[in-house]
C-alpha cells in the first residue's frame, strides 16, 4: 500500500498557534486596559497582586512604547510565525528566534515586577506563563520537525 504524505498539521504546531493566541487576547485585552487608564482592569487589588500598580508603573513604558503594546505586536508576530501553514517549516528558525526573545522578556519583567515594583500582576503572569509554555512548544516542535 502506497503512504500518503500526510497535510494534517502537528500537535506542537497546533498547541503553539492556539497558546499564541491565548497571550495575543490578554495582550489586547491589556493594551486595552493600558489606553482606557486600567479603570476596568480585571485583578485584585492586594499588596502583592496588584495588576494596577504593575501597569502603571514608571516600568509599564520602555522608551516610550507601552509594555503591553509590545506585548501585543510581540503575539501578532508569533501567531503569525505558529500558523498552521504551508511555510511552517521555513520559519522556524525565526520562531525560536521570536520565542527566545520573548522568553527574556518575560525573565526581565518578571524581575521587574518582584523587585522594582514589588507586585504582581495576574494577567501579566498569565502572558509569563503561555510565553514560557510556547518555549517549550516550540523547542519540542523543533524535534519532531527534525524526526
Amino acid at each position: 500500500m502506497t503512504q500518503v504524505h500526510s497535510t494534517t498539521r502537528s500537535r506542537p504546531q497546533l498547541i503553539a498557534f492556539g497558546l499564541s493566541i491565548a497571550a495575543l487576547l490578554i495582550s489586547a485585552y491589556l493594551t486595552y486596559e493600558h489606553f482606557t487608564g486600567s479603570t476596568t482592569l480585571a485583578c485584585s487589588g492586594t499588596q502583592t497582586v496588584n495588576c494596577l500598580k504593575v501597569t502603571t508603573s514608571q516600568w509599564s513604558v520602555i522608551a516610550g512604547v507601552p509594555v503591553a503594546v509590545a506585548g501585543l505586536a510581540f503575539f501578532v508576530v508569533m501567531t503569525l510565525l505558529c500558523a498552521p501553514t504551508r511555510f511552517a517549516k521555513d520559519v522556524a528558525l525565526l520562531r525560536l528566534l521570536g520565542v527566545l526573545i520573548g522568553t527574556a522578556s518575560v525573565l526581565w519583567l518578571v524581575y521587574v515586577e518582584l523587585f522594582k515594583v514589588d507586585a504582581i500582576c495576574l494577567w501579566c503572569t498569565a502572558v509569563h506563563v503561555v510565553t514560557l509554555s510556547l518555549l517549550g512548544v516550540v523547542l519540542w516542535w523543533r524535534e519532531t520537525d527534525r524526526a
